[in-house]
């Protein structure tokens, strides 16, 4: 196959145009609306407002996250059937990874996070530690979430490898269903810990006990291991590597410029949460929500039971997130600090201002398709990855 052959197969299309899309500040009515072209052939609704340049450098199926390797500008793209692949966003340079595990694909379920150590800064791509995580089988019509440490080994041009790939976590237990895998990567500040969302797969009640490791937030050593002085540690295994409790389904795991870890997590019917995550701290779901049942029975909110540490904000409508970033690049500085959220439902991203341990909505821009993953990049510019098949990846820089 040729390069250009290569390049059509990965990211297709592929050709770089430009396009607009729009910000619907929170209070305000929508501008009126024209169109763009976003892709050859293809049109993009979008306000009048220019509040974005957005350039397309390709599309990817069913893109779920993405990570720029430290040091470099290449993104690498994990797609939920089990494919990861590659793009240098400089050049237009693709590739793509082998060496994936074996995926339970279906539902939420698939090729999840992808991570790379911050510590591990370099120019060159190869010969570097990746963290990634996936749904897997278990026994019967089980599954969980897992965890797993290699090597990025990367020899051609187009092509890297993912050596010793190695499970270092898994959920315990593995249960049915193929929802609210969460599996969130992100590392401490001082580059020690290794913090991981674990969803409470759609079961409610493992995430108010402590003696399973689903619907919680964990702190773990890079190598998996509980990390030392962690809250629950004299219960032993699981619970030693639990931080926080009583979470739902988290998609967005973020420290802050302060150092603060946060949450954003789904919500049932109502109830989406953006969380500041504290040790030994218990958010109180199921017990307590934001929002209702999808059968529309109450549930209690968060000002009745004020042991539960309640949302620093919650959204009822769903804005249905799918990960976030907490921006500190210069292309805009008055945006430094606040949290950029990649929304579902509404199709959007979502900017709130942090203010202590509160927080507030402060603009919405209205997308076309769902977006389910944005990173900055070494320049500042936003990249967002659109959900489904043939999810493009947007580059936002300010109009």
């Amino acid at each position: 196959m040729t390069k250009s052959a290569i390049l059509a197969a990965l990211l297709s299309p592929c050709a770089l145009v430009s396009a607009s899309c729009s910000a619907e500040p929170v209070g305000d009515s929508a501008s009126p609306e024209a169109t763009a072209t976003a892709e050859v052939g293809e049109e993009v609704t979008v306000t009048s407002a220019s509040d974005f340049n957005a350039v397309s450098l390709g599309a990817f199926d069913e893109p779920w996250a993405a990570d720029f390797a430290p040091g470099t500008s290449v993104l690498f793209v994990t797609e939920k059937a089990g494919t990861m692949k590659f793009v240098d966003t400089v050049t237009g340079r693709t590739g793509t990874v082998t060496g994936m595990p074996e995926v339970d694909y279906g539902g939420q379920g698939g090729l999840g996070d992808v991570a790379f150590l911050p510590s591990e800064s370099s120019e060159a791509l190869d010969r570097r530690t990746i963290y990634l995580t996936w749904a897997e089988a278990g026994d019967g019509d089980t599954r969980g979430a897992a965890l797993g440490k290699g090597t990025l080994v990367c020899e051609q041009a187009d092509a890297c490898t993912v050596d010793g790939l190695t499970v270092i976590w898994r959920q315990q237990p593995k249960v049915t269903g193929r929802g609210h895998y969460s599996h969130r990567i992100a590392f401490s500040p001082d580059g020690q810990y290794l913090f991981l969302a674990s969803g409470e797969r759609q079961k409610m009640q493992p995430a108010q006990d402590l003696s399973n490791n689903l619907g919680s937030v964990l702190r773990l050593t890079l190598d998996g291991q509980p990390a030392p002085g962690n809250p629950f540690a004299e219960r032993g295994s699981p619970s030693d590597q639990i931080w926080s409790y009583g979470h739902r389904n988290i998609l967005g795991l973020q420290f802050d410029a302060q150092g603060r870890l946060w949450d954003l997590e789904h919500g049932p019917q109502g109830g989406d949460e953006l969380n500041l995550v504290e040790s030994s701290d218990n958010y109180g779901w199921p017990i307590v929500s934001e929002g209702i049942h999808y059968n529309d029975d109450p549930i209690p909110d968060h000002s009745t039971r004020p042991e539960f540490h309640a949302p620093a904000i919650s959204w009822d409508p769903v804005i249905a997130p799918g990960d976030f970033t907490f921006y500190s690049g210069k292309l805009w500085p008055e945006w430094q600090g606040q949290a950029i959220i990649g929304a579902m439902k509404p199709t959007a991203v979502v900017r709130v201002a942090i203010e202590g341990d509160k927080a507030t909505e402060v603009a919405r821009y209205p997308f076309e398709k769902r977006v389910r993953e944005i990173v900055e990049g070494p320049d500042g510019a936003l990249w967002i990855l659109e959900d489904g098949e043939d999810g493009r990846l947007i580059k936002l820089t300010p109009g």
